[in-house]
């Protein structure tokens, strides 16, 4: 059986990004699916100094092995001020300080969401752009817009922006 990471580009315990992951892995079928939370992970803040004085986090190296033991990343990025949320940006820090193409080539749906009108596209531009340096295969990526109007009790409520997650979904679990 195949194994799937998902997490939410976000430290906020009410992520709208976490409970978009959740809803688009609950459509994948025949998978293995571990949902992580970047809280979980203790990462200081990167910084030259700081990993030349303390050395790589274990958190950092637990995290990148998960990446590489699974078969595929489903991602939702949060954007802030137009870019990643600080705590996903600096996960990514510490990790491509380990491993320059830190996401191994794995298939990777990657989404975003946002109580706007954007959905977070601007976040999803970035990663779109910065990823495949990192050796990230994007499969396919979805945006939900307005959040709020088109999400309730876990799921997604309209029925075209489902459409297109679905059609995500069954792109991406055929990459696996």
């Amino acid at each position: 059986m195949k194994k799937i990471i998902a997490f939410a580009g976000s430290n906020s315990k009410k992520s709208i990004n976490k409970k978009l992951v959740l809803f688009a892995t609950s459509l994948l079928n025949d998978v293995s699916v571990t949902v992580l939370d970047l809280n979980d992970f203790n990462l200081p803040l990167y910084g030259v100094d700081n990993e030349n004085e303390h050395k790589i986090p274990s958190d950092a190296h637990k995290f990148l092995n998960l990446i590489k033991e699974s078969d595929g990343i489903v991602l939702s990025l949060a954007e802030h001020n137009g870019a990643y949320t600080v705590a996903f940006k600096n996960l990514f820090d510490w990790l491509s300080r380990i491993e320059s193409k830190l996401f191994f080539n794995k298939p990777m749906l990657l989404m975003a969401t946002s109580p706007g009108a954007r959905g977070g596209a601007s976040v999803l531009d970035i990663a779109k752009n910065r990823f495949p340096y990192h050796n990230a295969n994007i499969v396919e990526t979805f945006s939900l817009p307005f959040f709020a109007n088109h999400f309730n009790e876990g799921k997604i409520t309209n029925t075209d922006f489902l459409e297109q997650l679905n059609k995500s979904i069954n792109k991406f679990t055929k990459s696996l």
